[in-house]
């Protein structure tokens, strides 16, 4: 792609594999400077940079725990500084780990909330905050809120929240023309899915949908990228359910 001058300014929460890798690419691709937002390990993150850089692309990438509030003060501050004002904040930063709710420990259920909803509430904050005008959120949500399945008990709690922080924000940002949505994938084949089931489990996820395949990261990618983009202008406090038809 071609360097845009004075590109729009995306942050991508989780950005350095999987999903967040996929949505950070295709934004650079429509022509976002994108910030690639990790927690821990630097090395995906960085590659991934030097893959969109050498494309054409203005990325940087910026170590910040979403769950932290100066964390989150300081990505976008960094962001600011080296790519300018942010217009596009995708919250896709989450930890998904099933357990039944009897067996889960305090310690993983307070990783969970604080991951998937303390970090949502610190971004949209900031974002309140720093945010451009005519800006675009989507945060990530999830269709296993839809399918009730036994060991999601907890994670289904946090994207509930989430759901809630969607409808209520979009309403609180009004007159800024500011639009606040969330996609809602079904089973993707990527790490954060795949760790932990069996061959067999997965084969069955795939066969849920009428689609009959897993998604891809591409598939939420290109959503995203919709939400984000023009033609998404009146589309604003919605759950986009992208899962194959699955539920």
């Amino acid at each position: 792609m071609n360097t845009i001058k004075n590109a729009q300014v995306a942050i991508v929460t989780g950005a350095s594999r999987g999903i967040g890798a996929a949505v950070a690419q295709r934004l650079a691709n429509d022509g976002f400077a994108v910030a690639v937002n990790y927690a821990s390990s630097s090395t995906e993150a960085d590659a991934l940079v030097a893959q969109l850089t050498a494309a054409g692309a203005k990325a940087i990438a910026v170590k910040a725990d979403v769950s932290k509030a100066d964390d989150v003060r300081r990505m976008f501050e960094t962001t600011e500084q080296q790519l300018g004002k942010v217009d596009v904040l995708v919250n896709n930063a989450g930890v998904l780990k099933t357990v039944p709710l009897a067996d889960t420990s305090d310690a993983l259920y307070d990783q969970t909330f604080d991951i998937n909803v303390r970090g949502t509430f610190n971004t949209l904050r900031e974002a309140a905050a720093r945010m451009n005008n005519g800006g675009r959120i989507v945060n990530f949500s999830s269709t296993t809120l839809a399918l009730n399945m036994p060991g999601y008990a907890i994670y289904n709690g946090t994207k509930a929240a989430v759901e809630a922080f969607t409808h209520v924000f979009a309403k609180e940002l009004r007159g800024r023309n500011i639009t606040v949505n969330a996609v809602a994938p079904g089973p993707i084949a990527t790490s954060l899915f795949l760790d932990g089931k069996t061959e067999e489990q997965i084969q069955t996820f795939a066969k849920m949908p009428p689609l009959q395949r897993l998604g891809q990261p591409d598939d939420i990618a290109s959503v995203v990228s919709f939400l984000v983009g023009p033609d998404a202008g009146w589309v604003n406090g919605q759950i986009l359910r992208a899962n194959g038809g699955v539920a």
